[in-house]
């Protein structure tokens, strides 16, 4: 004979699942084979306004009186006990607490065998509120993208269109300079989307970083002379620190290009005054990184506001571009497994520095 389990072990197991049904971020709710409520989790009472105490033994379907949106009950619409004897439960809807909330709703029907009369009831709840977030936060992207895209498109549009029309019209000067509006504003369409693209795997967890050795004052230097090379004074930029020894880093050097030019116009749009950069090792032996420091000279960033500069859509005191830069920065610097944090420069304006670990990566040693 097999062994048999104490009543005591019995009870002990049964509050086990009952602590761990209380931890589960969803409310549940379990009913018998009558609708009588026998099992109420801390997250269903929350979200229902009643207490689990008051819950219990009462029938589910006048204790939690669920609607449709038309006002309908989706208990007589759906009955679960008396329904057809096949089905094995409901999908998610959106359903309607009178006088109380919108929670999605799912249910799953337990029966003794197929065909079987429904022995429990359970019934899933989780706060709508969340997923309209989700959805706010996604209808804010599509009109940032809309209206982002709409600028530079109508400028290529316009410019291309009025060459090709009257080309024997316009100057050698006329026509470069059009064509390097359309360019620039090309490498604008490119760059939101490769945003968005990096955002979409930073929220999937599948930003992927390919590392090897990179000089990054190197690599700083570079972003340097493309801006003097687009009209800024070389005297604005100072690159400090980068003399000291510095470790060997390994770094995907198309991300960290992205990194950089991301901060450093930001500091130029911005800010103010020279645009200082430095690079230097931190830590100890074994344990080494480096740290890399964008300033500037202007009004800097309000402390208040420090929390949500590295979340969507978050802009500055002068508006500018999507506000979602400084979002896929934080993503690429901690899929390097470094961090980024904001403060005030010295000089009285913003400050951002981010940490890369050193070292080649376990699996290249």
């Amino acid at each position: 004979m097999g062994k048999g389990v104490s009543t005591s072990d019995g009870e002990r197991s049964a509050r086990w699942y009952a602590e761990i049904c209380d931890l589960h971020p969803d409310g549940v709710v379990v009913a018998d084979d009558q609708g009588l409520i026998v099992y109420v989790n801390a997250r269903a009472a929350l979200i229902v306004g009643t207490p689990a105490s008051e819950l219990l033994g009462q029938d589910l379907r006048t204790a939690i009186p669920l609607q449709e949106s038309d006002g309908r009950s989706w208990w007589a619409c759906t009955d679960p006990w008396k329904g057809l004897s096949i089905r094995s439960g409901h999908r998610e809807k959106l359903l309607i607490i009178p006088g109380r909330t919108e929670v999605l709703v799912t249910a799953k029907y337990v029966r003794a065998g197929r065909g079987m009369p429904v022995t429990q009831v359970v019934v899933a709840f989780r706060d709508a509120e969340a997923r309209r977030r989700a959805e706010a936060n996604n209808s804010a992207l599509i009109s940032t993208v809309a209206h982002e895209l709409r600028s530079p498109l109508t400028s290529v549009k316009g410019f291309s269109s009025t060459l090709l029309r009257r080309w024997d019209r316009f100057t050698d000067d006329q026509k470069r300079l059009m064509l390097q509006t359309i360019e620039a504003d090309a490498d604008r369409v490119t760059r939101l989307i490769t945003e968005l693209l990096d955002i979409s795997r930073i929220d999937a967890g599948r930003l992927e970083v390919r590392k090897q050795p990179v000089d990054v004052p190197a690599a700083i230097n570079r972003h340097i002379e493309r801006f003097v090379a687009s009209g800024h004074d070389r005297s604005r930029f100072a690159l400090n620190g980068h003399d000291v020894g510095l470790p060997e880093v390994w770094a995907d050097p198309d991300r960290l290009d992205q990194i950089l030019a991301n901060l450093m116009e930001n500091a130029v749009r911005h800010g103010a005054g020279t645009v200082s950069l430095s690079v230097v090792p931190i830590g100890r032996e074994g344990d080494e990184s480096i740290a890399v420091t964008i300033s500037d000279e202007g009004e800097g960033i309000s402390p208040e506001q420090y929390p949500m500069i590295f979340t969507r859509f978050w802009h500055g005191a002068t508006r500018g571009g999507t506000g979602l830069g400084l979002y896929v920065v934080r993503g690429l610097v901690e899929a390097h497994g470094g961090k980024i944090t904001v403060g005030r420069a010295a000089a009285g304006g913003a400050e951002f520095r981010f940490t890369l670990p050193a070292g080649a990566p376990e699996h290249v040693i």
